[in-house]
């Protein structure tokens, strides 16, 4: 589970081998999650060609932050994913396919058995 005692490990060294990230195999849901966010982010910054000082500026998000969301060093907070993605114009959020590609076989994230609105 992300948060608490559990965010102070990176989520990089989540990974069996932390030098593959941002491709690890990883099995932590929210490390995957952060691991595609860096992902996107870095194609985005390469296609838009923003450097890390230039998507601070773009995003209010401190360039030293953006930088160990890519190194995966940090758990970014919804408000800075928001910001860096609005500023790139680009979706950062992962989707639920992400999860079910990418995580190894060791771990699972349970199916929906049904919408929200449908739950009591």
């Amino acid at each position: 589970m992300v948060g608490g005692m559990a965010r102070r490990t990176p989520p990089r060294e989540l990974a069996r081998d932390p030098e593959t990230w941002p491709h690890a195999q990883l099995t932590d849901p929210g490390a995957v999650a952060v691991q595609h966010i860096a992902r996107v982010l870095t194609a985005a910054m390469e296609g838009r060609r923003f450097s890390l000082r230039g998507l601070a500026d773009a995003s209010g998000v401190n360039r030293q932050a953006i930088a160990d969301l890519l190194a995966g060093r940090s758990w970014p907070d919804v408000a800075t994913v928001a910001r860096l993605g609005d500023a790139l114009g680009t979706l950062l959020w992962p989707q639920m396919a992400v999860f079910e590609g990418e995580m190894s076989h060791e771990a699972s994230i349970p199916a929906r058995t049904s919408a929200i609105g449908d739950r009591a």
